[in-house]
């Protein structure tokens, strides 16, 4: 297996490519669902530290997002959903902005102290965190985009920039935009149910986001494990969660029941 600068050590058709990025990508997203949001930000999943760890370096080479303002930000959102503190709600900001700038709103947010001391508490804070991850956010991409480039030559330069894009779209916008605006709810504002407002089920079934699609369920029960309610809701980010349990690499602190509990 030969280097070239055309395609690298892999010379595949199209097709194979598309399936390389749709691969690493979605690893992306699980770590973003099962990392980011139900374990760091919610509590609701335990991971084994070599799953955590492995989560953490992946979205720093791929991402550059640091955990503690990733929790911070959806922490903050959380508490003051759909009011003028929210850092990113359609109500206020328009669905366009939050859809397409979704990112810029984010980094906005992430940025303020404030933010992070109130609601950064708790996320990682060892020598790694300190001294690279948080220090060198542009070192993580630049060493992804180098392998990139080596494995598939030249075309690897649209890998990596997909790869960087993939959680500002579909995180930063569609969820946080779409999810507050167009789909099914099956929880509305009540006495039972104070932070759910806006949000929406985009789809029943999680499969591109990894179940992140289900918002309006995990504005109901925030620190469930679990984001499916329903028989014909399905959430893939659960069934990984299920596997891992099975295999003892994590385990659920949370998850809802059908008499609208939280069950530990």
């Amino acid at each position: 297996m030969n280097w070239q600068l055309s395609h690298g050590f892999f010379d595949w058709p199209w097709w194979g490519y598309v399936l390389v990025v749709l691969g690493l990508t979605h690893i992306t997203i699980v770590a973003v669902t099962l990392y980011l949001h139900r374990s760091e930000t919610h509590g609701a999943l335990e991971l084994h530290p070599v799953v955590s760890h492995f989560f953490r370096l992946w979205l720093w080479v791929t991402t550059g997002m640091v955990t503690k303002e990733w929790v911070a930000v959806h922490r903050k959102h959380h508490a003051k959903c759909e009011t003028k503190e929210d850092p990113h709600s359609p109500k206020w900001f328009g669905i366009g902005k939050v859809v397409w700038e979704g990112t810029v709103l984010y980094k906005l947010e992430a940025k303020k102290a404030e933010t992070l001391e109130k609601f950064g508490q708790g996320t990682p804070n060892d020598w790694l965190e300190r001294n690279i991850y948080s220090k060198h956010v542009i070192l993580g991409l630049v060493i992804m985009f180098l392998i990139d480039i080596a494995l598939f030559g030249v075309i690897g330069i649209s890998v990596g920039a997909i790869q960087m894009l993939w959680i500002p779209f579909w995180a930063a916008g569609v969820i946080n935009g779409l999810g507050h605006s167009y789909g099914y709810q099956n929880f509305k504002q009540g006495e039972r149910f104070s932070n759910v407002f806006e949000s929406v089920n985009i789809v029943p079934w999680g499969i591109i986001i990894g179940g992140e699609e289900l918002h309006n369920n995990h504005h109901a029960f925030g620190t469930s494990a679990k984001f499916s309610y329903y028989k014909f809701e399905f959430d893939l980010g659960w069934g990984y969660i299920r596997v891992m349990e099975f295999l003892g690499l994590a385990k659920a602190n949370f998850i809802h029941d059908k008499n609208l509990r939280l069950k530990q």
